[in-house]
């Protein structure tokens, strides 16, 4: 017996009839909808697996109910449209929004439960699957970063993610991770230098993800080290974060130079939560969603003023922070509907907007002028390594001209490459 909800929205009673005759046959579970209000009391009181919806009804189409569940991240199923005179028009934009399918009516019995059959499997993919780099965001510079991993996905290099905290590196990781393969992550970094051997052979044939290197203590870095050595014997993929720029601390003395040059061959930038303030919404959206469908929360959904609000943040913490945020607007707000002033009282309460750097450990016993070169040695060694190198982004993100940035790099020994 199939136990997959579906529900069938279509304000011709004939039609929704016939479907649901031929989904139960073949072991659905059904419900009907005759208009978009009565759809959205259904999927207010939980997900369906599918939805089925008729473009043209007499409250409200079908089209503006699949933008309105996207709007408000309800748009967590598979939709697949229907229509007696849909057009390619009609089609594209329904897809663009974020449906599954277009199915033109009268439907052929064959082709509707292949089309079941094909958006139930996607639906049950996605609702299990939060590995997805879906939930880092679709703007151009998430899509741009995954396909630079895709590049990279079929090599057996180690690779370096450079990540500040939150980013959600470990999705990345993860992103690389072939199927049916071991995937280790350990929790703390105690098995560096206790029994790194066990944890290699736990890994073995798949990937092994070692979170935030730059904190690693002179032992821990041995102990990495002789885990590379390794890797090649147990077929293991390599994966490590950092969230502080490694050049400046291996200056320092912090982080071991042959270990950095053995790590960076590989090296990827994750683009901070800030550089793509246009997911924001989407993913408030999203997790907000998660918590209210998951019964950890009562409904809620925002206000266009509560998503620019939180679009308008810093996130110094990322992901992580805006998954913190917005479980407690959820469970602490006094509204159905989430208000700026909400966002405003829960932001506060996590700090003020910005990002907590690291100390230098400046030798301040130093004349200044030696002291303001080391600074702003590793303040541009930071920002090329937080870049990836790519030398127009370094330059927007310190404001500094391109010609005057090169010449500053030089005069303080600093080493880069033209990347555009």
């Amino acid at each position: 017996m199939n136990t997959n909800q579906i529900l069938v929205v279509d304000d011709e009673a004939g039609i929704r009839e016939l479907l649901r005759e031929i989904l139960e046959d073949e072991g659905y579970q059904v419900r009907l909808a005759e208009n978009a209000t009565v759809a959205r009391v259904i999927r207010a009181q939980g997900r369906p697996e599918l939805v089925l919806l008729d473009i043209w009804m007499p409250d409200s189409d079908g089209i503006t109910l699949l933008k309105e569940w996207a709007s408000s991240g309800l748009l967590t199923m598979p939709v697949v449209m229907m229509s007696g005179h849909g057009t390619i028009d009609t089609a594209v934009e329904a897809t663009r929004i974020g449906a599954f399918d277009f199915l033109e009516k009268p439907i052929a019995l064959q082709k509707l439960l292949a089309t079941v059959k094909r958006a139930l499997r996607r639906g049950e993919a996605e609702l299990h699957s939060e590995l997805g780099l879906s939930s880092l965001g679709k703007s151009a510079v998430v899509r741009e970063f995954e396909q630079r991993l895709e590049q990279v996905a079929n090599l057996g290099a180690p690779l370096l993610l450079l990540a500040e905290r939150g980013s959600g590196a470990e999705l990345c990781a993860r992103f690389l991770h072939r199927p049916n393969t071991p995937f280790v992550a350990p929790e703390t970094t105690a098995w560096l230098t206790g029994n790194p051997l066990e944890v290699l052979n736990q890994a073995h044939d798949g990937l092994l993800f070692v979170a935030e290197i730059a904190t690693l203590n002179k032992q821990e870095q041995k102990g990495l080290q002789f885990v590379l050595s390794k890797l090649e014997k147990e077929n293991v993929r390599l994966v490590c974060a950092a969230s502080e720029a490694l050049p400046g601390l291996v200056d320092r003395g912090g982080f071991d130079a042959g270990l950095y040059q053995a790590l960076s061959g590989l090296t990827l930038s994750m683009p901070p939560l800030r550089e793509h303030r246009e997911d924001i919404p989407d993913l408030a959206n999203r997790i907000l969603a998660k918590y209210v469908e998951s019964k950890e929360a009562p409904p809620r959904h925002f206000s266009i003023a509560a998503l620019n609000a939180l679009r308008n943040d810093n996130w110094p913490g990322n992901l992580a922070q805006l998954n913190n945020v917005v479980k407690t607007l959820a469970l602490t707000s006094l509204q159905e509907e989430i208000s700026p002033q909400d966002v405003s009282r829960v932001l506060a309460q996590f700090g003020p907007a910005e990002v907590a750097e690291e100390p230098l450990g400046l030798p301040l016993d130093m004349p200044l002028r030696e002291v303001r070169d080391i600074f702003e040695r590793a303040y541009f060694e930071h920002h090329i390594a937080k870049a990836g190198g790519n030398m127009s982004r370094v330059a927007e993100n310190v404001g500094l001209e391109r010609t005057h940035l090169y010449r500053k790099l030089k005069q303080l020994g600093v080493k880069f490459s033209r990347k555009e």
